[in-house]
């Protein structure tokens, strides 16, 4: 019986030290599996879908190009439901049962740090092109090695439209609007009032609304009452149309300011006019009226491939992070997944639709940002800023 008992405990053992270690050397057939975890259906597919269609329309030029040290790119997608307890089942899937060298996703910051541990435990690159969360690669001053991202930070976006609304527009005195119950809100809140501040501007009033609002005519009729110059609203679409929407019918006809969450084909439909989203501002990762070459190879690139329609920022930052991705893979010689965070994190000056960028020692990208503004009901190009 103790014979059985040890021999049962050295195999059991061993299949946990093949399920983690065994992360490291991946993709032994004639492709290489990267693991996509998005939200593909729920409240923010718009957001997972966007960059998913752009990852993939990388993989298919990186694969008709020849593929990466002579395999093909093979996705294996995953939807997560917009749900953060479901990203951190999909990426524990992708890591074990599938078996991918890089984990892409998902979308949003809450979701994309549900599934920070995954990384760290089954050792494998977790790559975000979207999660601007302060604390995604660094988390109470510590590393996160297996993380990374090639999106700037809400410090950093909020920071810049903070100065731009001093600078640009002239604003002495601004409110913020926020979601209280949402990190994204809230970070962007306190670098534009950071930035605000510093620049000479004063903050009037800091209010709140909840996510699952549908009337905001009481905190807007008490914004009203108030003197300023512009409204900070940090927030995603899908409150921040209908809110526009209900500030314009209020008379509200202040700048109103965001962040890259304001992205999005249906903000036009929610904010019910064109005359609604006028003087509105937020900045991007990228704007399809960019005349950068770069830019205009991509948007012309997206639109043979999809009807005419026009990209969007998340269909720009997906397609950069696949090619980041694939550099890595190239450059670490394998899909050992040390190997390859190594060559993630020894990025340099990548170019890139979205901006070139360089990997930071805290694995974030240092990049340029854009401010979007909306005329006649249409997204364009404002100015670039230089992170």
């Amino acid at each position: 019986m103790k014979r059985v008992k040890v021999l049962s405990l050295l195999l059991a053992a061993a299949m946990i030290v093949t399920l983690v270690s065994g992360c490291g050397q991946k993709s032994s057939g004639d492709t290489i599996k990267v693991g996509l975890n998005y939200e593909l259906t729920g409240e923010v597919a718009q957001y997972g879908q966007a960059c998913a269609d752009g990852i993939e329309m990388a993989i298919a030029e990186i694969n008709a190009a020849g593929g990466v040290n002579g395999k093909q790119l093979e996705a294996v997608k995953l939807d997560n439901k917009s749900d953060n307890n479901e990203a951190m089942n999909v990426a524990t899937r992708l890591a074990t049962k599938d078996k991918v060298c890089v984990i892409m996703g998902p979308a949003t910051s809450g979701a994309f740090k549900a599934t920070v541990s995954v990384s760290d435990t089954y050792k494998v690159p977790l790559v975000s092109c979207s999660s601007t969360a302060n604390d995604v690669t660094v988390k109470d001053g510590k590393l996160n090695e297996w993380v990374f991202r090639t999106c700037y930070s809400d410090n950093f976006q909020g920071s810049v439209m903070g100065n731009f609304a001093t600078s640009d527009l002239g604003a002495k005195t601004a409110v913020i609007l926020l979601d209280t119950a949402s990190d994204y809100s809230n970070g962007l809140a306190d670098a534009f009032e950071e930035s605000f501040v510093e620049k000479g501007g004063s903050i009037a009033g800091r209010e709140a609304f909840t996510s699952t609002d549908n009337d905001y005519s009481p905190v807007l009729t008490k914004i009203k009452g108030m003197s300023f110059d512009v409204i900070y609203l940090p927030a995603y679409y899908e409150n921040v149309g209908p809110i526009i929407k209900q500030a314009r019918a209020l008379g509200i006809t202040a700048p109103i300011l965001g962040a890259d969450g304001y992205d999005s084909e249906k903000m036009l439909e929610l904010a019910g006019s064109k005359e609604a989203l006028s003087n509105v501002f937020f900045t991007n990762h990228y704007s399809s009226g960019d005349t950068s070459e770069d830019v205009v190879n991509f948007v012309e690139k997206y639109k043979e491939s999809h009807d005419g329609t026009e990209p969007g920022g998340f269909n720009a930052l997906g397609y950069d992070m696949m090619y980041f991705v694939a550099d890595a893979i190239k450059r670490a010689g394998s899909t050992d997944t040390a190997a390859i965070r190594d060559a993630l994190a020894s990025t340099t000056d990548f170019p890139a639709v979205t901006g070139q960028f360089s990997i930071d020692e805290n694995h974030d990208s240092v990049k340029s940002t854009v401010i979007i503004e909306y005329k006649d009901g249409e997204q364009t190009f404002r100015t670039k800023i230089s992170g």
